[in-house]
């Protein structure tokens, strides 16, 4: 009876052990995944086409990142979006799309779907990366930043083109709704703010 009980004892200390490593792995893995302070350089991704990015590419630039997607209310926005993209970008603003399909499943495509919707659609010549996720789980560590660093709100992204401008030195400095349009003035005024800080 001894030798069982001694057992049983041995057991449920070598289970809290096991249960106390898988917890401050999981710790460890929430706190590499989210910064609210840090820069967002840090983060390494994939482009739409399959190929390895660094975010540090953008460094010294004013960025607008837009969760975008083909089937979705909003996906008119990608004009503007190519619009302000010409429009700035030798003063240095670089705009990047993040496709992402959770939102009432608008972004199904492949990555050569959604390349070519794009580009035979609305001319889009800005960087597209790979589809991701931006809520949950799964979502992408650039999105958990993003999220924990927004001035004005860190709760999950709402829907399709969720707008983050970011600025040179990398700090998040607004976040914008779907329904804010590209080139409305409330986001324009924004971007030539930043745009002009050298």
């Amino acid at each position: 009876m001894r030798s069982l009980v001694r057992g049983l004892m041995i057991l449920a200390l070598v289970s809290a052990a096991v249960v106390t490593s898988l917890m401050t792995k999981g710790d460890k893995m929430t706190t590499v995944a989210a910064d609210a302070t840090g820069s967002i350089y840090r983060h390494k991704l994939t482009t739409l086409s399959g190929e390895p990015v660094e975010l540090s590419k953008y460094k010294g630039k004013v960025i607008l990142v837009v969760n975008v997607a083909s089937a979705c209310g909003y996906t008119g926005q990608y004009k503007p979006l190519q619009a302000i993209s010409e429009k700035y970008k030798e003063q240095g603003l670089e705009v990047v799309g993040v496709p992402c399909n959770q939102f009432g499943g608008q972004e199904p495509g492949s990555a050569d779907e959604i390349q070519t919707f794009c580009s035979n659609k609305y001319g889009v010549t800005f960087d597209l990366l790979a589809k991701t996720d931006v809520n949950g789980p799964k979502a992408s560590p650039l999105y958990v930043d993003l999220k924990a660093q927004s001035p004005n709100g860190n709760g999950d992204i709402g829907w399709n083109f969720e707008k983050f401008l970011i600025s040179r030195d990398g700090k998040v400095v607004g976040r914008y709704k779907s329904g804010v349009k590209p080139d409305s003035k409330e986001l324009v005024s924004a971007i030539e703010a930043e745009l002009a800080k050298k």
